[in-house]
Parts: C-alpha cells; structure tokens; sequence
C-alpha cells in the first residue's frame, strides 16, 4: 500500500502510531511531505527513523528549508552557536519553532550530524506518481495558480513556502497532495481533518497544533488519524 503525511513537526509519537495503525511494513511506501522537524520536540528522532526506512520518501518542507545552512554551520563549529545566532536566518529559524531541532542535532555524534546533513540535501522538491489509474502530485505546497506555466516553472521557494489555490483546479488530470497549510485554515469545519476538493487533497490537520496527524492511503483513499 501507498500512503501519504505531512507536518508532523516533531510528533514522534503520533508519527509512531501512525505507522502501527497503518500496519506499515517493507512492502508498503510511505511518502512524507516535509515538515518534520521544529515546534514539537521530537523531529531530530522522527528523522532518524525515517533514514532508516528505505521504503520512506521524504520531501522538503519550509522547515527543513530553513534548517539546513544552520545545521550546516552548526555541524561545521562542532556543535557551537558561536557567530550564528545573531543572524537573521537563526533568528528567523527560531522564531519558526526551530529551537528543539536546534538543541537536539548538537546531542548527535558528529557521524550522525553529517548523514543526516546528506539525507536532508537530497530530499524530493516534488514528485508525480501514479496509483491504479490515478495521478497524483505531491509536494509540501504549491504557488498561487498560474495557467501560463507549467509545473516545471514553478520555484523551490514556491514548493515550499507557496499558497495554493484550493478553490481552482490546477489539472484535472492530477490530483495534487500537499501539507504546509493547517486543513481548518482551508475550511473551519474540517478541522483535524484532511480536506479534498478541486483536485486538492491537504494533509496537514495541525498534529502539532493540538489536532491530529493525517495519513491518506493512494490505493483505497481511506484516510487515517492519530
């Protein structure tokens, strides 16, 4: 089976019990839409599990976007904050929830440090799979709707800061997954719920935030929750 979550933003145990409710084992995939990491405690331990899954796929978040150059930086001090925290991107970082990433890289060995460094440059900015006869696109988000281009214009800020347009529908031959935006935020009565309309499916129903974690399986469309 195929299935699909996003933002879980350092809830290790949601994410824990997802896989068990799910009954994940080595057959199935399980694609991951960015967001680990940040405002919850736990996403330097998420992230270490995933790296150890070969049959997980993990795309890039804004968080992780904003992560990388400082655990970089971090890495390259040895563990030290010294030159760093008074720049606009620490800052920035910080004030996104970084901080429990931040305290917990440095807790790592520096082998640690460095294959999670690698396993963070080269998660996916976007990918198009196909389930059954469906087509589905999955990113952390999307821009604004822009029919004078094509998927391949779009920008890497925009597949990860990007606001989509849930109300159009951008192809109606693909249906595209995204997290990065809370579901009540599309529409408040589907808070803690994943959302589907216009060829849209968002999954991120705010498991940070005091809701629930969502996970949508490709091959049934039955959706989980912790």
């Amino acid at each position: 089976m195929i299935y699909v979550m996003s933002d879980i933003h350092g809830c290790y145990d949601k994410y824990k019990k997802m896989l068990k409710q799910i009954k994940f084992g080595e057959d199935d995939m399980l694609y991951v839409l960015g967001d680990v990491i940040d405002r919850g405690d736990d996403g330097i331990k998420a992230f270490r599990d995933m790296m150890e899954r070969p049959n997980v796929c993990v795309f890039l978040g804004n968080h992780e976007k904003m992560a990388l150059p400082i655990l970089k930086a971090i890495y390259k001090l040895g563990g030290s904050f010294e030159g760093i925290w008074e720049t606009v991107e620490f800052s920035r970082w910080m004030a996104n929830g970084g901080e429990p990433t931040a305290l917990d890289f440095c807790k790592l060995f520096r082998e640690e440090q460095k294959w999670m460094i690698k396993y963070m440059e080269l998660l996916y900015t976007y990918d198009e799979i196909k389930v059954g006869d469906r087509r589905f696109h999955l990113s952390h988000t999307l821009p604004e709707y822009d029919e004078t281009r094509g998927i391949h214009d779009v920008s890497l800020d925009e597949f990860v800061w990007g606001e989509p347009d849930y109300e159009i529908c951008y192809d109606p031959d693909v249906t595209f997954i995204t997290g990065h935006t809370p579901t009540q935020l599309i529409d408040p009565d589907c808070e803690g719920k994943i959302w589907c309309g216009n060829g849209h499916i968002a999954i991120d129903c705010g498991a940070v935030h005091g809701g629930r974690l969502g996970c949508i399986c490709l091959d049934t469309m039955e959706e989980f929750y912790v």
